[in-house]
């Protein structure tokens, strides 16, 4: 992180003012893809998103993390639109996507920041331009889109004077990055969808994003749901933290919470493959063997049963519901569930 600033976790909801109504709110949300088969064989699906549910409060940050392939960057495509939903609903700010509110009106309020800073730009486009013209199809007349690009790139650090007629291939990836932030907020959304916006970076300049973040979220009353692979940055940054696995939420906590205790197997196996600096910390025995079943055919009961060294016969059988075991920490998990008929129930 930079030097001249001390990184501390971001504040719980309670530290921010209470609980809050939810921004956008996902209901039993399917995303499934058709496979490619002969005219014979039977018609077989990709099952990236099957049957989550989720709400993302006003003005915090939900933090996404799971192994690649669990459906992470799928949820955030489905909450802009980006991939048709198979079922289920998203509600934004109360309203019902494709009942009373339209997917023209979701995109005002609901922007994303993609992975890859360099192919998110067009190239022919120069930075002013890329930022003004989410407003100029949107009706507002080119000398004011200009100025609020203007403005913007000053707010994400980049001087206009310098950087407003310069082309993505002139940037840096840091600097790139900024300017497709920038871009998102032209639209004045509500919720930030940033899927591994960090993660292509090197330490330094991640720090900078990051702190950037911060302080946007501050100044434009955003919301975030951020998706990374890195879990000490989602610790930094996150209120709360969904984890999943194989297309389904196993467990979703406050974010020091569960960094101090993990219900899921999952999640615990997740957090113990964290690099530690501590030599007398080291990980001598690897906390998760084997790779995620195939998402086509996932195994019946507790998807991750195949890999859990707790696993026991109600687990290959009966599919875990939710279980709340305290205020906003919710696990699937037949092992903290008494009515599940789990040989060794939890305390």
């Amino acid at each position: 992180m930079s030097a001249n600033k001390t990184i501390t976790t971001a504040p719980s909801l309670a530290d921010i003012g209470g609980p809050r109504q939810p921004l956008i709110t996902a209901k039993d949300l399917t995303c499934h893809f058709p496979v490619r088969a002969g005219i014979l064989a039977p018609k077989k699906v990709v099952r990236a998103v099957d049957g989550i549910d989720f709400t993302i409060a006003k003005g915090e940050t939900l933090g996404v993390v799971g192994e690649s392939g669990c459906g992470k960057s799928t949820t955030a495509r489905l909450l802009i639109g980006l991939v048709p939903i198979t079922g289920g609903k998203i509600i934004y700010d109360g309203q019902e996507l494709n009942a009373d509110l339209s997917l023209r009106d979701l995109r005002r309020g609901v922007q994303m920041v993609f992975q890859d800073s360099f192919a998110s730009l067009n190239p022919r486009m120069t930075i002013e331009e890329t930022i003004a013209f989410g407003p100029k199809v949107n009706g507002v007349p080119q000398a004011e889109a200009l100025a609020i690009a203007r403005d913007l790139l000053d707010r994400i650090g980049l001087d206009p004077a310098r950087f407003a007629g310069r082309y993505p291939h002139e940037l840096s990836g840091g600097q790139r990055q900024r300017v497709n932030i920038g871009r998102a907020l032209a639209m004045r959304p509500r919720l930030l969808i940033l899927d591994e916006a960090v993660s292509a970076l090197d330490k330094s300049v991640e720090a900078q994003v990051l702190n950037l973040l911060e302080d946007l979220r501050r100044d434009f009353d955003l919301t975030y749901m951020f998706i990374s692979h890195d879990l000490n940055v989602v610790r930094f940054i996150s209120d709360r933290l969904m984890v999943m696995y194989l297309g389904e939420v196993v467990e979703v906590g406050p974010a020091e919470a569960l960094y101090h205790k993990q219900a899921h197997p999952y999640t615990a196996a997740l957090f113990s493959a964290m690099p530690s600096m501590d030599p007398d910390a080291r990980t001598q025995v690897p906390p998760l063997a084997g790779d995620p079943p195939n998402p086509i055919d996932p195994p019946s009961g507790c998807r991750f049963h195949t890999r859990c060294p707790l696993a026991k016969s109600v687990c290959s059988s009966l599919k875990p519901r939710a279980i709340t075991l305290n205020e906003g920490h919710q696990v699937a998990c037949h092992l903290h569930d008494p009515a599940s008929g789990y040989e060794e129930v939890a305390a």
